[in-house]
């Protein structure tokens, strides 16, 4: 799949950078210490469950960041499902910059094929149904790019990616306006003034917020922790005036009935923060 605007050459080599220093401090001493410098070794992805699989392309912009000579032979894409005992791809060059990429190459795989995994699975219950499924901004600090990355290698759909792409006004955005009207009028008048293209959405906990919210004329309403009778109320009470998501509570049980009350899109903080890691190795091969 084609790489996500968001996740830019710029983006991913100061990303790259801050974690390699991290990891690196003023010297990888285990392998400076017993490598030669001239070694030239390989080692392989070894896949050791089955999942959807998804760094690689990444994987191969560390190694490139590290040291321009290492070369990659993939034999998995991002998004195509690995099986157990699966070899991922092949890396070559300096047996130094292998050892000293190994662990944030494998940190970031293990995290966004688990990610990916949860998400193509649940993406998966919604098939038949015209309803997206969403990522949220409950993300790792400094590790968002790679997270809603692979949240769309999995299948999923991008919501916002921070506070400025879109305008959310939440429950205390609401209370602290009074009104959900109120809060609306500032949002707009705020977005016109600044000549802004935003889309504004409002959090909505009940069906009164949700018809004052339609009248308030926003552009999605997010029906917030609601159970899935009172959706069902609240979709009809929007007859289709804006986009609608549900959101809080949200697990693969649900997902399917959530679905079917007709909204446009189900968000879910668990794709990002509640996935388990996939287990991945990379082991060096002897030449």
């Amino acid at each position: 799949m084609k790489r996500p605007s968001y996740a830019s050459d710029k983006v991913l080599k100061e990303f790259i950078t801050r974690a390699l220093e991290e990891d690196l401090g003023n010297g990888d001493h285990s392998t400076l210490s017993t490598i030669p410098k001239d070694l030239e070794q390989k080692a392989q992805l070894l896949v050791k469950e089955d999942c959807i699989l998804a760094g690689v392309e990444l994987a191969e912009i560390i190694f490139k960041t590290f040291d321009k000579n290492l070369k990659t032979e993939i034999f998995i894409k991002d998004g195509q499902p690995a099986k157990k005992g699966d070899i991922a791809f092949v890396v070559t060059g300096q047996a130094r910059s292998i050892l000293s990429t190994e662990r944030l190459v494998l940190n970031c795989m293990q995290r966004m094929s688990g990610i990916a995994t949860m998400t193509h699975d649940w993406d998966s219950r919604l098939v038949g149904t015209k309803a997206k499924l969403l990522d949220t901004r409950k993300t790792t600090p400094n590790f968002r790019v790679c997270e809603k990355w692979a949240v769309a290698i999995g299948g999923g759909t991008n919501h916002r990616y921070g506070l400025y792409d879109m305008i959310m006004l939440k429950d205390n955005h609401i209370d602290y306006n009074g009104s959900i009207t109120n809060a609306v009028k500032a949002a707009k008048d705020y977005v016109k003034k600044n000549k802004l293209k935003l889309k504004i959405e409002v959090e909505t906990r009940n069906l009164q917020e949700v018809e004052e919210a339609v009248k308030s004329g926003a552009d999605r309403i997010m029906f917030d922790n609601m159970n899935v009778e009172m959706m069902a109320e609240a979709v009809n009470i929007v007859n289709g005036k804006c986009e609608t998501e549900a959101s809080g509570g949200i697990t693969r049980d649900v997902l399917n009935s959530v679905a079917k009350t007709g909204v446009n899109f189900i968000s879910a903080g668990a794709l990002t923060h509640s996935h388990s890691n996939i287990d991945l190795s990379l082991k060096a091969l002897k030449n």
